[in-house]
């Protein structure tokens, strides 16, 4: 066989029959003529002709960053995908780029998503069967400098955390924090070195940012009175203890109050209650660009109003979701 052959049993299958290399025998032919091949043809290279397996082989490896591997290529398509936890980043101009060649297709999934190791985030492949070399060419040449596709890792954060509010820090609730935003901060790769309860006292508040401080965290959250009731003291806490706000509010939902803060370069971020009982938040569209290294201006966070509305879907599957998609 000069390609893979296709097998479609609608409801049950969907792959090759025959792979590319398959010698042809007398018992395939009720296979064949089953997958609408009566004829069968033969395949001839001209020169500066390129498979379409060796095309997508190429295409892939130009267009796949650090952090990224390629599988072997199966009905003319090869997938990319991650080779352990981090960030991905798609530099969607490039990607259109080559789109735009024609008779060339590079699908991927959206910018700035987390990724698991072994998430497939882009596929390739070309659409005839033979193309000329020279197209491949440009795609490699479109990718010499700066990939399409780049996988950040998380840079295992050293994270402290204030837990504010009179509520918790005098035990009438229980503290959630471990059970829930605990979790999701070792998702992307952190570790909760210190953890400090607080009482709505901006001053209280502040000694126990600055304490944390002392301590070198990577970086700094802060959970819970952030609203506008007049007990709520958790931004002036921030600014107290010498952090320079650089948002306040966002528009993401849930996550509207979000506080973004720097304490000589350390990352403060302001958590809104809604962490505690929603399980995708304003947290889960910064704190992974924090965690691989990324610097977060005002104008970042602003732009995520666009594709920052959670559906509240009965069963949560973010980060495959439009949730911070842009």
């Amino acid at each position: 066989m000069g390609h893979d052959l296709t097998q479609v049993i609608p409801g049950e299958f969907k792959g090759p029959v025959f792979k590319r290399g398959h010698r042809i025998r007398e018992e395939d032919i009720p296979t064949l003529l089953a997958t609408g091949n009566d004829y069968i043809y033969i395949l001839e290279l001209q020169e500066g002709e390129i498979h379409e397996d060796d095309a997508a082989i190429r295409v892939a490896r130009a267009v796949a960053g650090s952090g990224l591997e390629t599988t072997s290529p199966q009905e003319g398509k090869v997938t990319i995908k991650a080779k352990g936890k981090g960030l991905l980043r798609v530099r969607r101009e490039l990607v259109d780029r080559i789109n735009f060649l024609g008779e060339v297709i590079l699908s991927t999934v959206h910018d700035r998503i987390p990724c698991e190791e072994g998430m497939m985030v882009a596929a390739t492949r070309v659409i005839p069967l033979l193309v000329p070399e020279d197209l491949v060419k440009k795609v490699e040449e479109i990718c010499e400098e700066t990939p399409p596709l780049e996988l950040l890792p998380y840079l295992k954060r050293r994270v402290g955390v204030v837990v504010t509010g009179n509520e918790v820090f005098y035990g009438r609730v229980p503290d959630g924090f471990d059970a829930t935003v605990g979790k999701r901060i070792a998702r992307y790769g952190g570790e909760v070195v210190k953890k400090l309860l607080a009482p709505d006292d901006p001053e209280e508040i502040a000694a126990r940012i600055k304490e944390l401080k002392a301590s070198s965290p990577d970086v700094i959250l802060t959970t819970g009175g952030l609203s506008v009731d007049p007990g709520d003291r958790t931004k002036e806490g921030v600014e107290r203890a010498g952090a320079e706000v650089v948002s306040y509010g966002s528009p993401i939902l849930p996550g509207a109050m979000f506080l973004y803060a720097l304490l000589d370069g350390v990352p403060v971020l302001g958590l809104p209650a809604c962490v505690f009982y929603h399980p995708s938040t304003v947290f889960d569209l910064i704190f992974p660009r924090v965690a691989a290294g990324e610097e977060i201006t005002r104008e970042d966070i602003l732009q995520l109003g666009y594709g920052g509305l959670c559906l509240n879907c009965p069963s949560c599957r973010f980060p495959i979701c439009p949730f911070g998609k842009v």
